[in-house]
């Protein structure tokens, strides 16, 4: 299992690097400034990063159809146990740091209001991208209440760990466990997910025209 986790980090923080669009100067912020202020520049960049191809969906139908399938092959589950049969994907995830008194705390959680999930466009109903991903940024008494309803907790040592690593072209998950740099907690299977759902973003970009 560990044999996939530099590629799956890679693509998730290449993902996060599309969300800050590249902006050396933005990471070059945030790297002087607090905890507060890194995990405010990360829930708006996981946040645009992971919708980006939802949100190219609301410009017109071609490119609303491209946002469905990549929805349906990310997000939509057979599943015959639920009405309807169909049910989403619903990972949440926590992203702190350990250093005391940070608050450096993100939670990102996906399709989080299943019935939300659609808004009207002129040419029919089209995937609302924030309803898809949504992020929001937690003080230590909030995320230390919250982390205990997610899927897998993401501790890494320091803010500046988490911008060193933002656009690094691979990122060698097994090195940081073994160097205590991050610590994993929770179903470890979710960051599978979340790294495929990365990987599908990342194709997309290369693959637009």
């Amino acid at each position: 299992m560990h044999a996939g986790f530099p590629q799956l980090s890679s693509g998730i923080f290449r993902t996060l690097n599309s969300g800050m669009q590249g902006d050396a100067h933005l990471k070059s912020v945030l790297s002087q400034a607090g905890g507060g202020m890194v995990a405010g520049g990360m829930a708006l960049a996981l946040r645009l990063g992971f919708s980006l191809i939802l949100r190219d969906g609301l410009l017109d139908e071609t490119q609303s159809r491209r946002a469905k399938i990549f929805f349906e092959d990310n997000f939509k589950i057979s599943d015959p146990m639920v009405t309807g049969g169909i049910r989403y994907y619903q990972g949440k995830f926590m992203i702190r740091t350990r250093q005391a008194g940070d608050n450096m705390n993100v939670l990102l959680e996906f399709c989080p209001s299943p019935g939300n999930l659609y808004r009207n466009m002129p040419w029919g109903a089209c995937l609302d991208p924030f309803a898809v991903v949504q992020t929001s940024v937690l003080d230590e008494e909030e995320a230390d209440v919250k982390v205990r309803c997610v899927d897998l907790v993401i501790h890494f040592r320091d803010s500046a760990t988490i911008l060193g690593l933002i656009g690094q072209a691979n990122v060698d998950i097994v090195g940081l466990l073994l160097k205590n740099q991050v610590q994993l907690t929770g179903n470890v299977g979710h960051l599978f997910k979340l790294g495929a759902i990365a990987a599908d973003v990342q194709r997309l970009i290369a693959s637009a025209p």
